[in-house]
């Protein structure tokens, strides 16, 4: 009854949950949804405690990771997300009731689109925590999770998920765009002017912010997440012959549908090429402005290599997009291409990627197919998500 209730009623308002490959906290977005018009009412980010952000690296490490940890961080998440939304609501004076649905991504602790044999299959995996049925329970809403495991049965990468959320956003009948979310990894969708679903291109570019971040710990001994604005990189100076190792990475030479993660960029690549740059006598700020660059030269060539043609718009989002310095270098790499932020088109950068999966959940109630197989590589258009009704 509660989810004929949902599919019957023409506006919905949803909460988007999502924690990205950062695992700096959640972001809690509530929007408004009729048919394609989506409407910001509030959004906030709760930050991990610092100790629940370092058990959650720990689920990272396969060689010293326990089962009783990842079950035990599961529910955990479910609780931290629940609350995240519940605390959004009295500092926004949203009433809880007035929230219709969940959309929550929860937090990717391993992904393995590459697959691993099983008899005489390739079984591709992906697992992403944060119990939706304590998040249901807790709110007494309805909640929609675990977006990636069906686009994955239908022979996808499970990945990227938002391409759909970015149609219903930014297709525009005379401009060609290209959406760049940097967040942890950094990812394209990409819409010719007037598209439909089936034309759109999307994928994984590379690193975002996690190599940058890693450095920025490192160097800082954890007392500081990220490079502020880019202005340890804006005093460095980019280590060409370094640049140009990195770039030799398999991964820039795959052809889409593609996408990455920690399993390819996470700690133990960056300290292996934090070890590289020391031994080459980098400065502290030269080896944070070549992991900048990186980031930026990754952007840019899956544009000129993979992209059927240069977009008249790149809109910026996620923490990328208040680095000026990465900002800086993506204007000199990508040239006539119109580098727009996306709050100045009216949608919180920051907020994007909750109000992502308050679409994805919005459509999945509406039986409305919102994978993009030309994105993940799937075989057919499915709807996505798993619904624990409250």
């Amino acid at each position: 009854m509660v989810i004929e209730k949902l599919i019957k009623k023409k506006k919905l308002r949803v909460a988007g949950l999502m924690s990205g490959t950062s695992a700096d906290g959640v972001d809690v977005a509530v929007v408004d949804i009729t048919d394609n018009v989506v409407e910001l009412v509030a959004f906030d980010m709760f930050p991990f405690p610092a100790a629940l952000r370092n058990a959650i690296f720990g689920l990272f490490k396969s060689d010293s990771l326990k089962l009783e940890d990842i079950c035990h961080y599961n529910f955990v998440l479910g609780e931290v997300f629940a609350d995240s939304v519940i605390k959004l609501c009295k500092t926004k004076g949203i009433a809880l009731s007035s929230i219709d649905l969940i959309g929550s991504h929860g937090q990717t602790v391993y992904h393995n689109p590459k697959g691993r044999r099983y008899g005489q299959k390739m079984i591709c995996s992906t697992l992403q925590i944060g119990e939706p049925s304590i998040i249901a329970h807790r709110t007494g809403i309805t909640t929609v999770a675990d977006f990636r495991p069906r686009d994955m049965a239908a022979g996808g990468q499970g990945a990227p998920l938002v391409p759909f959320a970015d149609y219903v956003l930014f297709k525009d009948k005379h401009r060609c765009r290209a959406i760049q979310n940097i967040g942890g990894i950094a990812n394209v969708t990409y819409l010719p002017k007037n598209c439909k679903p089936k034309d759109i291109v999307a994928f994984d570019t590379g690193p975002g912010n996690m190599i940058i971040d890693r450095f920025v710990g490192l160097i800082s001994d954890g007392e500081r997440k990220y490079d502020d604005n880019g202005k340890m990189a804006a005093r460095g100076t980019v280590n060409n012959a370094l640049l140009n190792e990195a770039m030799k990475h398999p991964y820039y030479k795959l052809l889409p549908p593609k996408s990455t993660g920690r399993e390819e960029f996470g700690w133990q690549y960056c300290d292996m090429f934090y070890k590289k740059a020391l031994k080459k006598g980098l400065s502290k700020e030269d080896i944070v402005a070549t992991a900048t660059a990186l980031t930026a030269e990754s952007i840019a060539m899956a544009y000129i290599k993979f992209l059927p043609k240069m977009p008249d718009e790149m809109i910026l989002c996620g923490g990328g997009s208040h680095n000026e310095t990465l900002i800086k270098m993506l204007r000199e790499k990508l040239g006539k291409v119109n580098i727009l932020i996306m709050d100045e088109l009216g949608i919180s950068c920051d907020a994007k990627e909750a109000v992502s999966f308050a679409i994805l959940a919005y459509m999945t109630i509406k039986g409305v197919a919102n994978n993009v197989p030309s994105a993940t590589g799937a075989n057919q258009p499915v709807i996505l998500g798993k619904i624990i009704p409250a």
